[in-house]
């Protein structure tokens, strides 16, 4: 306890703000747990201590499946994904949102599979195309996260299922 003219004065504790971004690498940016919330329409059921280790292990898978295709931007001298030469769509560099467009995707899918046993009980689901939904939802966001990678890769998508 501190005092002011002999009158105690006892200190709020402080504490600090949730820390709502995820930071990055230095040449991939950072990630925004409401921005990711917002875009891929999770709302609060997904708790920010399920969703944060959900986007660092996307963070981590993606950044691997780029991690050559970076040293090659980064023995050119290119410091930072945005500073890479590429057509800008709202201001911003298609690399960028093809970036979090994979990152949000493969955190979605996990986000899927840790939820599937939430509650998929017959009274819950008894609808078929629901059940199958959820059986499909993760692959469908998985496809959607090598689809971007591909697209910053330069390379043609392809879906093969196996009959």
């Amino acid at each position: 306890m501190s005092y002011i003219d002999d009158v105690p004065v006892t200190q709020e504790p402080t504490t600090a703000p949730p820390v709502k971004d995820i930071t990055n690498d230095g040449f991939f940016p950072e990630v925004s747990m409401p921005a990711m919330r917002s875009a891929m329409r999770l709302d609060q059921t997904v708790t920010d201590d399920r969703l944060r280790p959900a986007l660092v292990d996307a963070i981590l898978a993606v950044n691997r499946l780029l991690s050559e295709w970076k040293a090659g931007q980064v023995a050119a001298g290119v410091q930072k994904l945005e500073l890479v030469d590429a057509p800008k769509v709202d201001g911003e560099s298609q690399f960028v949102a093809l970036y979090r467009r994979a990152v949000y995707s493969f955190a979605k899918a996990d986000m899927f599979e840790g939820y599937r046993d939430y509650d998929t009980t017959a009274g819950a689901l008894t609808d078929k195309k629901n059940m199958e939904w959820m059986d499909q939802a993760p692959d469908v966001q998985r496809r959607n996260g090598h689809w971007a990678i591909n697209d910053i890769l330069g390379r043609q998508r392809v879906t093969v299922e196996l009959i």
